[in-house]
């Protein structure tokens, strides 16, 4: 009796090492991955089930052989319950990281032309003088000017909703949708290059620098849209510039001038 007393004595440290270990990654669980994630920390009556009392082996000295089983498989029973809801969590956390990263890949990161130097920033968004009725008007984005023919990125993944011309005065225009609410507008191509309802990702070339619809010289008009507001372009480049560079952008985009559309 002495001999089995002992060997259960063991395996319930076994246990309680195990349960400690589990208790750590539950603890980094809540606290540490899904506080990235922003996501809701696991109760403890969803990690631990049915709770079972800690057995103090001295107190079984003459508990019957099969009593003792009895416990010992019920604090195994909650072991495993623990450990499949952590390996549960874990699944649950590998698709966060990979929706995560899928929405980072889509949300618009870096400028629709090559523009190292940000010489190519004409117009900024917000009140512009028009060019062709010189008078104040809403400019809903950024205009790069660059020579015609010149490759126009996209600026992050999506699927092409829009492409072909636009009378109102985007000329040959695309518009990709990056989902999470943002979609994003690139005009007066002098050529399309991608098509309706086209998978793109970020960096692939969509079309070409021109001057088609309402425009007074070869540039690109590029708009962001979030949930189908029109928003300020400048600040979703934080793949491309540095924060001296994004300050300057800032800065030239900031400036009162004509827009070229």
């Amino acid at each position: 009796m002495r001999t089995l007393r002992d060997q259960y004595s063991a395996l319930q440290q076994e246990l309680n090492d195990m349960n400690n270990s589990i208790a750590e990654l539950e603890t980094r669980d809540n606290n540490i991955y899904r506080g990235v994630f922003e996501s809701a920390p696991l109760p403890d009556s969803v990690r631990k089930g049915k709770q079972y009392s800690v057995i103090d082996p001295s107190k079984f000295a003459y508990t019957p052989t099969d009593e003792l089983i009895e416990n010992i498989r019920q604090n195994v029973d909650a072991t495993k319950h623990r450990i499949n809801i952590q390996q549960q969590s874990y699944d649950t956390l590998e698709n966060l990281v990979k929706a995560k990263k899928q929405m980072l890949s889509s949300i618009p990161a870096v400028q629709p032309v090559s523009n190292k130097n940000l010489e190519r920033v004409a117009s900024g968004f917000g009140y512009r003088i028009d060019p062709i009725y010189k008078t104040p008007k809403m400019h809903t984005g950024l205009d790069f000017t660059a020579a015609t023919g010149t490759p126009i990125y996209a600026t992050g993944d999506g699927v092409i909703s829009e492409a072909g011309f636009d009378n109102g005065g985007y000329g040959n225009h695309i518009i990709i949708d990056h989902g999470y609410g943002y979609a994003t507008l690139y005009g007066h191509m002098v050529k399309i290059k991608s098509r309706l309802g086209q998978r793109v990702k970020r960096g692939e070339v969509i079309g070409w620098v021109g001057s088609t619809g309402k425009s007074t010289g070869p540039h690109c008009h590029y708009e962001v849209i979030k949930n189908g507001i029109k928003i300020d372009p400048v600040h979703f480049f934080f793949n491309d510039l540095s924060a001296t560079d994004y300050e300057r952008m800032v800065k030239i985009s900031a400036a009162n001038n004509q827009s070229f559309d």
